[in-house]
């Protein structure tokens, strides 16, 4: 965990002295700045690792991470950041900022929101925490923590250095699910951003630019009539039934949709006992695909697969959108400085005893990556297909230039298959409770 913090400090403080500074001064960063701000990021390490391992203990869903937000945010206070709590209509959202007279903005990003059904003890073998709800599958103790550790030392380099602009730590909540920094976007939070930087815990060092997917989701919710389903079951209209021919309906669309789509549904809902019609159901779906436009048309088709389920079965339906991303924009550029940099800071070298936990940990998986992987650095490239995932990072990537990296704490698969997943859940989150204000209109 330290060694990402260190990793995401140095390139931090690549892109400021590139931009943190008016163009005529611009110049690469020095070996002298570099370990300027390595001995700032170890002399930081105990509060790194220490915030980092409670935010794992406070496992916040997402919109919910009161703790931890309260956590990161009094770092940054006590650092010398001002601090703008509750954002964007997100009470768990923040923006920290360091000024140093007239110059760019740098924005770092931080994420701190954990998985529903995730509990789990730091332990390499699945071994859940009881009563415990949400756990974090995919790093985002690491990724809050040591975002916050790379900005108080890039800080002090700036104030040591006279390096004149803007330093934020973005605060950003719900990424599971939630697409929390879509309405940083829609509320103009980024707009004056030059660069932003952001990362991720993976089982390799890469700092290889790609595209994401877009993606809308969102609920349906099917009402019918309740009747007993032995006695009376002409007097019913079964909920279930809408959601189950809307279910086949989306499944036979799949083949007239454009390559690369993809469509995911879990039925939420769907009645307590077979003996009486249901007179509610729900289904969850997903729409993705590298093209935005793409996504929005495909889910106009899924809605009126509702309709259509809805007026067959004798029922009603009603939507809700709970979240909708674009397809992140690789930014070459910034990509090939952060490869650089990544290359000076370097892989990592285990323990002995970590490389046990790391071999026990590859028991639970299929087809584990080897372990050596975090050893050394991938080669660098653009990746323009979309990849298999969709993020909230894409939305800022429309609006200011972009680049993120992952280094390689134990990966976000080995982590949800310890918990005895592959992939999460969708997160829960109350439209009424988590927001303050409505969603924006997508795309």
């Amino acid at each position: 965990m330290k060694i990402s913090a260190l990793k995401l400090a140095l390139l931090s403080a690549t892109m400021a002295t590139g931009l943190l500074a008016p163009q005529a001064f611009a110049k690469p960063i020095t070996d002298a700045d570099r370990a300027q701000i390595l001995k700032a990021v170890e002399a930081d390490a105990p509060q790194i690792r220490d915030a980092a391992l409670k935010i794992w203990s406070f496992a916040e869903v997402g919109y919910q991470e009161t703790k931890s937000t309260a956590l990161l945010q009094g770092q940054l206070k006590a650092a010398g950041f001002d601090i703008k709590a509750g954002v964007a209509g997100e009470p768990t959202a923040f923006i920290a900022s360091f000024k140093n007279g007239v110059g760019p903005v740098v924005a770092i990003l931080a994420e701190f929101d954990a998985l529903p059904g995730l509990a789990q003890t730091a332990d390499p073998v699945k071994t859940p925490i009881p009563g415990q709800i949400a756990g974090h599958g995919c790093g985002h103790n690491l990724f809050g923590a040591a975002s916050v550790g790379a900005a108080v030392a890039l800080k002090e380099w700036m104030v040591k250095n006279n390096v004149k602009g803007e330093l934020r730590v973005y605060g950003t909540p719900a990424e599971e699910g939630g697409s929390g920094k879509v309405y940083f976007v829609r509320d103009g939070l980024f707009n004056d951003v030059d660069v932003t930087l952001h990362w991720h815990p993976a089982n390799a060092n890469s700092a290889v630019q790609g595209v994401s997917m877009a993606n809308i989701s969102g609920k349906f919710r099917f009402r019918g009539v309740s009747a007993h389903a032995a006695g009376a079951p002409e007097k019913g209209r079964s909920a279930l039934d809408g959601v189950e021919v809307m279910d086949v309906a989306a499944n036979f669309l799949r083949e007239h949709t454009p390559d690369k789509t993809r469509i995911h549904y879990v039925i939420t809902s769907g009645g307590s006992a077979p003996n009486v019609v249901p007179d509610f159901a729900e289904v969850y779906y997903y729409v993705r695909h590298p093209d935005p436009a793409v996504v929005k048309d495909v889910w106009a088709r899924v809605e009126k697969a509702a309709e259509g389920a809805a007026l067959a079965t004798g029922t009603t339906v009603e939507k809700e959108i709970t979240g909708g991303v674009y397809a992140l924009l690789p930014n070459d550029t910034l990509g090939r400085v952060m490869d650089a940099n990544l290359r000076k800071v370097g892989g990592i070298t285990w323990t002995p005893e970590e490389i046990a936990f790391a071999k026990t940990l590859q028991t639970s998986l299929v087809n584990p990556p080897s372990i050596d992987t975090v050893k050394t650095i991938e080669p660098y490239k653009v990746e323009l297909e979309g990849g298999g995932g969709s993020t909230d990072v894409s939305d800022i990537s429309w609006v200011t230039p972009t680049v993120g990296l992952g280094t390689a704490p134990p990966s976000c698969r080995a982590r949800r298959a310890i918990a005895g997943r592959t992939s999460p859940p969708p997160a829960r989150r109350s439209a009424s409770r988590a927001r303050s204000t409505p969603p924006r209109p997508w795309p």
